[in-house]
């Protein structure tokens, strides 16, 4: 009876959660934190807390669909994670190679359109994790409905550097200007191919911090970020619809501000330029007979923000 009013609870809640989004993100990015310490709240070793992420993973994936969300990225192994211990990445590799075969096999993605592309230093997995990347892109190379970005063997700062390094070697060599650089250069020589500027990060496992992830793509657009408390295998509809109630105030908030600024800038343009017609007046009205003179001041008050208030 109780499950029941709770699943009663959570199902109103979560609709109404959807009636009040409007708006969504193009393009959301997850930190999927919290597999080993639910693994091990639960009894179990930090594989079967990767396995059970993975469910999750494949739930998000029907949400984004159902909010029109575009593009997701996950990030599935940072280039700090090579620093575990054998014992748990070797099963995480095992993982990370199945469920690339796995997606890439599924009908529904096919139906759906879901392109699958690794961003990352892929060249450092395993080469069953490498043939499984290999594999999931060409599988699905050719769809266009939704885009999903698994972010492997990822660091956002080592990124950045390897682009900052290709720029600086080209422009010493002299096969490319400096006023060439540009943001689309830059994004030319980031991981294997550029993906869109992200509008929301989700962080699950209590944390809050975005943890060298997409600092081109994220920080440079100010996207909307949202830490929860849940670990990535508990992390439900619910949160997710909170997350993107996140972004939309987000920009609701961007969008207040931003027509404040504007408003702010053509009230000074206008002030200013009243200022100089006044002077130009000035200036005139010794040279104009005096019926003439007379018509400038009204003329003026006509274009005076300030008289028409």
């Amino acid at each position: 009876m109780l499950q029941r009013a709770r699943s009663w609870i959570e199902g109103t809640y979560e609709r109404l959660l959807r009636r009040e989004i409007g708006d969504t993100p193009t393009h959301v990015a997850i930190i999927q934190d919290g597999n080993r310490r639910y693994a091990r709240e639960h009894g179990a070793d930090a594989p079967e807390g990767h396995r059970a992420g993975a469910s999750t993973t494949e739930q998000v994936l029907e949400w984004c669909g159902d909010l029109g969300i575009e593009e997701l990225t996950l990030y599935a192994f940072s280039t700090e994670n090579f620093d575990r211990p054998d014992e748990e990445l070797e099963p995480l590799f095992d993982l990370l190679a199945e469920k690339l075969r796995e997606f890439a096999d599924a009908d529904r993605v096919h139906e759906e359109g879901v392109r699958i592309h690794a961003i990352g230093a892929v060249d450092r997995l395993p080469t069953r994790v490498r043939r499984a990347v290999e594999y999931a892109e060409r599988r699905t190379a050719t769809n266009d409905g939704f885009r999903l970005n698994v972010a492997i063997a990822y660091g956002g700062r080592n990124e950045l550097l390897t682009a900052a390094r290709d720029v600086a070697t080209d422009v010493a060599s002299g096969s490319l200007a400096p006023d060439e650089v540009d943001v689309r250069e830059v994004e030319s020589r980031l991981y294997r191919e550029p993906v869109r500027d992200v509008d929301l990060i989700v962080r699950t496992g209590g944390d809050e911090r975005t943890s060298n992830f997409l600092p081109w793509h994220a920080n440079g657009n100010e996207a909307a970020v949202y830490f929860c408390a849940p670990y990535w295998p508990e992390f439900s509809r619910v949160d997710f619809l909170r997350a993107v109630r996140t972004y939309e105030s987000r920009e609701e908030s961007w969008q207040r501000a931003r027509t404040d600024r504007a408003a702010a800038l053509v009230r000074a343009v206008a002030e200013v330029e009243v200022v100089e017609a006044r002077a130009v007046a000035r200036r005139l009205r010794d040279h104009l007979s005096r019926g003439e003179a007379s018509d400038l001041p009204a003329e003026l008050s006509s274009h005076d923000p300030e008289s028409a208030e």
